[in-house]
């Protein structure tokens, strides 16, 4: 069975949403799917961006085919980066501009 990491097309007419999920490469675009990995908001500014790179880097380590636009979406997340030199990805990375503005 050939998995593929791909786009699953949710909301309103007009209105998208996205779901990032791991998926037979036979099945369709909006069909049955084996797990949500994360989710793609294109309408929001900047867009809305939010992925389990720990689940996302392990199916691209079992073979997972990631498509063109997943493939960009994990490297802004940072998962492809650490699929790439093989790192583990750590549990709960902190953001910088978190702790920069809890700082007085």
């Amino acid at each position: 069975m050939a998995v593929k990491l791909r786009l699953m097309r949710m909301g309103k007419k007009k209105q998208p949403t996205y779901r990032v999920v791991a998926a037979d490469a036979r099945s369709p675009r909006n069909g049955r799917f084996i797990e949500i990995v994360g989710t793609y908001q294109p309408r929001l500014e900047p867009s809305g961006i939010r992925i389990d790179n720990a689940r996302a880097v392990d199916w691209l380590r079992r073979g997972a085919q990631p498509t063109e636009r997943v493939q960009k979406l994990l490297a802004v997340s940072g998962a492809w980066a650490h699929f790439e030199q093989g790192t583990e990805v750590p549990a709960e990375p902190v953001a910088a501009e978190t702790v920069a503005a809890d700082a007085p």
